[in-house]
């Protein structure tokens, strides 16, 4: 075999490695192009050789380098696309860690879109019609009017209708919950929140020097009477908790409960934060609690569940006269949302991509939670969450040794709470078949003992 060094190719420069390597030349091609991954000579989206190019450099048949790229492809090192060429394939998680992690709460990819594709496209447009100054400048903190009504137009299944004045964007659900919290509170205060709570709300509160009281929890969500007790016994600043998909356990409140719930606080005037991540992932979306009393309830909803992680916006949606103060907090904090994102979801927003995502994304997660349901019964969670629940439940070494990475109850445990779980992401797999491989391993190690995996 002929050196390859000083091709006068540089997209053929990796094939050199291929005369420090041992056995087949097919083998010996693809272990080159594996080693020049891993080492970065080659990176995600780079183009390769044809493959008569690649015989025509090393000096072999052609049918040996057809092998070559079969074998890179089996492995995940390239993809080829009709009329364009072949490309390193962009890694996954599970790629690089060989683990399938379920313990991520993402979106799953959007049935039958191409997300990457309709986001060059998005930004094309931005682009194209906006002076790129305007976007790296500092824009208003709580968003333009026109952000702000797309915002309510988004939420308006869940919501109804709320004037776009009452909408602030943010930076993510994180940074709203951070503002919402130094907005309302001060050290010392109590506040009430569900058993298993969002460790960023618990993190949070923490920093914050909040006491935390955890009510407790049944297949609904947040106990009527348990609460009514905790409010009567703690006097607490705020309710913060979940209606939807509630996390991590995915209980859903009916639309009673939301209206005892909503009662309760009312009644003893403590204000709600509605942390609503998931609100609009069901077919027919529930009321939010901010729909029930707009006066007192505080809506956080993020489009990291619905649409994607990556855009990194969420929306406050305030009580009447109640924004502008909740506005001035979140600037201190985080200063404004990033304006290319805000315009690629406003944008979305208005021509119904935004709509369209959504409705890909709740199919691929309905079909993934049916996948679960025959998989692992036991679990927990409605027909559209993005995760379901396993109660009592633990992770062991045995699930990292079978390439599961998985998030346990001590995550989310709010202080004073008990029991165990498991939250099983269902998103995060970047494919179907990748996710039932392993729920089902993930089953083997949840059943009981001398129960079998049929």
């Amino acid at each position: 075999m002929p050196a390859t060094r000083g091709s006068p190719n540089p997209a053929a420069a990796w094939l050199r490695r291929i005369e420090a390597l041992d056995g087949p030349a097919y083998r010996r091609i693809a272990e080159a192009m594996e080693q020049a991954v891993a080492e970065g000579e080659l990176q995600a989206g780079d183009q390769i050789p044809a493959q008569r190019a690649v015989a025509r450099l090393v000096g072999i048949d052609f049918t040996t380098v057809t092998r070559a790229y079969a074998l890179a492809r089996e492995r995940g090192l390239i993809e080829g696309t009709t009329g364009r060429g072949t490309f390193i394939r962009s890694r996954t998680i599970e790629d690089e860690a060989g683990l399938v992690d379920l313990s991520m709460n993402l979106p799953p990819p959007p049935a039958g879109l191409n997300l990457a594709a309709l986001l060059r496209e998005a930004t094309g447009a931005i682009l194209a019609r906006t002076d790129p100054a305007t976007l790296m400048a500092y824009h208003p903190g709580a968003g333009s009017l026109a952000q702000r009504a797309a915002g309510a137009t988004w939420l308006a299944p869940s919501l109804g209708e709320a004037a776009a004045e009452r909408v602030i964007v943010a930076s993510g659900a994180q940074t709203a919950l951070s503002a919402l919290l130094d907005h309302l509170t001060t050290p010392g205060d109590v506040i009430l929140a569900e058993a298993f709570a969002y460790p960023g709300l618990l993190a949070t509160a923490a920093r914050r020097g909040l006491s935390v009281v955890a009510c407790p929890m049944d297949a609904e969500g947040l106990e009527p009477e348990a609460l009514d007790r905790l409010i009567v016994q703690h006097r607490p600043r705020l309710l913060c908790c979940t209606p939807t998909f509630q996390n991590p356990t995915a209980a859903t409140m009916s639309l009673a409960r939301r209206e005892t719930v909503v009662g309760i606080a009312r009644a003893a005037g403590v204000t709600i934060i509605e942390d609503d991540a998931y609100g609009l992932l069901p077919t027919a979306p529930l009321p939010a609690l901010a729909a029930l009393w707009p006066e007192g309830v505080f809506h956080v909803a993020t489009t990291a569940k619905t649409l994607s992680p990556g855009l990194r916006l969420a929306y406050i949606v305030a009580p009447p006269g109640q924004a502008e103060g909740a506005a001035r907090t979140l600037h201190a904090i985080a200063q404004m949302p990033a304006p290319l994102m805000a315009a690629v979801v406003t944008g979305w927003i208005r021509d119904g991509v935004a709509t369209r995502i959504l409705e890909g994304v709740r199919e691929e997660a309905i079909a993934r939670r049916a996948l679960a349901a025959a998989l692992l019964p036991a679990a927990t969670g409605g027909p559209e969450s993005l995760h379901v629940w396993l109660p009592g439940a633990t992770a062991t070494p045995a699930a990292r040794d079978r390439g599961l990475a998985l998030v346990g109850a001590e995550a989310f445990r709010a202080p004073g709470a008990v029991g165990e779980g498991l939250r099983v992401s269902l998103g995060a797999a970047t494919k179907r078949a990748t996710l039932g491989q392993a729920l089902t391993a993930l089953r083997a190690l949840t059943l009981p003992p001398g129960k079998g995996c049929s």
